[in-house]
């Protein structure tokens, strides 16, 4: 099982609509992830797999030791599904 943060800078409203429409997409897909919410702060000594955020946020945090997927569209469930799926596939 994966662990993923879902945030943004602060862990307000559209991280937490991202993490209601992420958990339908794990859920529909059985994606082995369970998911947690927090603001850019929850961060810090974050050891999961996985960080899901908007794509202007993503960018200033890929060359940490998680993935980083940013999502374009916190209402397209298809984007997400296929950043996911990129995912799942590079931990393989």
């Amino acid at each position: 099982m994966y662990k993923a943060l879902i945030a943004c800078r602060a862990g307000m409203g559209s991280s937490m609509i991202l993490k209601i429409k992420i958990d339908q997409v794990i859920k529909e897909n059985n994606f082995p992830i369970e998911t947690e919410h927090g603001s850019l702060d929850s961060l810090i000594g974050f050891t999961g797999d996985l960080f899901i955020t908007m794509a202007d946020i993503a960018v200033e945090y890929q060359d940490k030791p998680y993935y980083t997927i940013g999502i374009m569209s916190i209402t397209n469930k298809e984007e997400m599904k296929k950043k996911i799926e990129a995912f799942l596939e590079a931990k393989k």
